[in-house]
Formats: structure tokens, C-alpha cells, sequence
């Protein structure tokens, strides 16, 4: 038998003791170290970005090489428990060092920040303008003007015209800044598509016109107005110089045919008498194609004109004034009066 001396205790039993303080200190550490993982990693602001194919283990592991977790593998630990593997989007994430394991599944479990660029195309802007545009928001320029070139995407201009000229919708559109020149171009030209509904096409028929002479007229109706409510006044003398064989004589056609902005024609050097297939002054009916991309406004105005006079009498001429207004007449002779009294 052990003896006790001085009523200690045996030297086994001593040693038997510590070992056990040891290993509950040595499992108290464990633990408490295995929480401190759980806890915030102590870096700074951070924007996750999920791409496509983007494994949980890829992004778990970014984001312990950013100190937002201490650890990839308790990351993932989580995100496998509460379901968060699942759920990931593509898109943007704003996380910080200060959150914990836990906050950091339950945000990338949530909706990602889709970031948009917007983009604005002005009413009555050719193709030839929206490449600088689209540079200035951030894309390429010339990729989109190659992708406006391709006119397969449009029932109306492929077959018929160089590009898409005319059947690009005018709006404030919003893209993702990495979209292909292709989708950009695509969106514009189905938003371009819900315009030719079976209603405004039976409404461009009886107006004598097809789907592709309704974009024309409506693009010549857009360079000319000074305002919406000008519209259907000059689509109706379009309209009805139109059914009375007349030339349409659209300054705005012969400055496209050369490739001129309209402040650069020349009268003095033949402009208005140098043919082109856009020319409405050398030819008769509607120039080869679209000269600009109209909006809603021309476009409506096209299918519901004012053709008629307050007399009664078919509008066939228009000018606009020096006091902003614009001045309507049936013969030529009294046009040429309203030039000498408003011009």
C-alpha cells in the first residue's frame, strides 16, 4: 500500500490530477480557439464579386485570403449547414472584416448588387453617333459599331440597309457593364419590336404604308420637327405629297445621302441637286431607308397624321417660322407667301 505522508496526496494520483488540468485546459483552448474562427477577421471593406461556375470552395477561400473569414474551411462549414452553398447568385457582395462566420453566410445566402450601367439614346440620333456614346458609358465603341451592323437582328433592315439605321429604339436603357456588344445591341432592337404591334401595323396599312416605309417616314418626321406636337402636321403632308405623287423635297434626307449633318448643306455647291437613293428632291416616295432612329412620338405620329387644313383642304406644304410656329399650306403659291412674311 501507498503510504499518505502528512496527509498529501500519492504522487500518482498527483500526477493523474495535472495530466487532467492539462488536457481540459488543452480542450478548453481547442474550443475556445475553434470559436475565435467563428468570430470577425479583423480586415477591411471588401467587394465580393460571384462569377459564373464560381465554386463555394473558390469564393470561401478569397475571402480568408481578404481576412474577411479567418478561416475557409468554417466558411464553408457553414454555408453547408445553413444551405447557403445552394443559394448563391452571381453578382456583388459588400462584406467587411467586422462580420462574423454567421453574418457572412446569411449576406452571401441574400440577393447580390447586379451593378447597371445607364444609358441614354436620344430621339432622332443615327447609328453613326451611338458607338460614341456607348464609348463614353464605359464600352466599346467599336465593338457596338460592328454590332449595329448586323442587321439580322431585324426583320425590317436585314436584306435592305448596311446597318440597323431606323430600328433602334430611342430610350434610357439599363446593361450590365461587362454585356456583350451583341446583347446591347439585341435589347435596342427588341424594345424597337414592341412598336409593331398588330394594332400600329394595320394602322401604318391604312396609311398606305408597310412596317419599314412606316420607320422611314417616321425617321423624316423626326428631323423635321421642332416638337412633338409638330408631328402629326408634318406627317400628314408627307402623307398626302405621297398619295399625289409629289416629291417629298426633306432637306433632312439630302444632308443623310451625303453624309452630312444638316447645318452642312450646301445649296451653292449642288447639294440639294446631287442624287442620292436618299435624296427626296432628285427622287420621288420615301428615301432608301431610315435616316435616323425616331421615337415613340414620331412614330405615333405617323399613324394617326393630321393631314387636313382648319379650311378643309390637304396639307401639302409646311415651314417653320421665325416665331417658332409652323406654317401649313395647300399650294405653293401660298407658300412662298408664308416664306416672305415668317422667314
Amino acid at each position: 500500500m501507498t503510504r499518505l505522508q502528512g496527509g498529501g496526496l500519492p504522487t500518482w494520483l498527483k500526477v493523474l490530477l495535472a495530466l487532467l488540468v492539462l488536457a481540459l485546459l488543452a480542450v478548453l483552448g481547442a474550443a475556445m480557439y475553434v470559436k475565435s474562427l467563428f468570430g470577425p477577421a479583423g480586415g477591411g471593406t471588401y467587394e465580393l464579386e460571384i462569377k459564373p461556375g464560381e465554386t463555394p470552395g473558390t469564393i470561401a477561400r478569397k475571402l480568408e485570403e481578404n481576412r474577411i473569414v479567418k478561416n475557409a474551411r468554417v466558411l464553408r462549414y457553414v454555408m453547408d449547414q445553413n444551405g447557403t452553398a445552394s443559394k448563391l447568385k452571381e453578382g456583388f457582395y459588400d462584406l467587411n472584416g467586422k462580420m462574423s462566420v454567421n453574418q457572412v453566410a446569411d449576406k452571401l445566402a441574400g440577393p447580390a448588387r447586379i451593378p447597371v450601367v445607364n444609358v441614354t439614346i436620344p430621339e432622332g440620333r443615327r447609328i453613326k453617333d451611338l458607338p460614341a456614346i456607348f464609348q463614353e458609358a464605359g464600352f466599346n465603341g467599336a465593338q457596338i459599331a460592328a454590332a449595329l451592323k448586323d442587321t439580322s437582328l431585324s426583320t425590317y433592315a436585314s436584306g435592305k440597309q448596311p446597318d440597323l439605321e431606323g430600328f433602334v429604339f430611342p430610350a434610357t436603357y439599363e446593361f450590365r457593364p461587362k454585356d456583350s456588344a451583341s446583347t446591347v445591341v439585341k435589347k435596342m432592337v427588341e424594345r424597337m419590336d414592341q412598336e409593331f404591334t398588330p394594332a400600329n401595323v394595320a394602322k401604318a396599312k391604312a396609311q398606305g404604308l408597310s412596317v419599314r416605309g412606316w420607320v422611314i417616314l417616321a425617321s423624316m418626321v423626326q428631323a423635321e420637327a421642332a416638337n412633338d406636337g409638330e408631328m402629326p402636321v408634318i406627317a400628314g403632308v408627307f402623307l398626302n405629297r405621297l398619295d399625289q405623287g409629289i416629291a417629298l423635297g426633306s432637306d433632312p434626307t439630302v444632308a443623310y445621302g451625303l453624309n452630312k449633318d444638316l447645318p452642312e448643306l450646301d445649296r451653292s455647291a449642288g447639294d440639294f441637286t446631287k442624287d442620292t437613293p436618299y435624296s427626296t428632291y432628285t427622287r420621288q416616295g420615301l428615301p432608301a431607308g431610315p435616316i435616323n432612329n425616331p421615337g415613340n412620338p414620331a412614330l405615333m405620329a405617323v399613324l394617326d397624321p393630321k393631314r387636313k387644313m382648319n379650311d378643309g383642304r390637304d396639307a401639302l406644304y409646311f415651314l417653320h417660322a421665325r416665331d417658332g410656329k409652323i406654317y401649313v399650306n395647300h399650294t405653293y403659291t401660298e407658300h412662298l407667301q408664308d416664306n416672305e412674311r415668317h422667314r
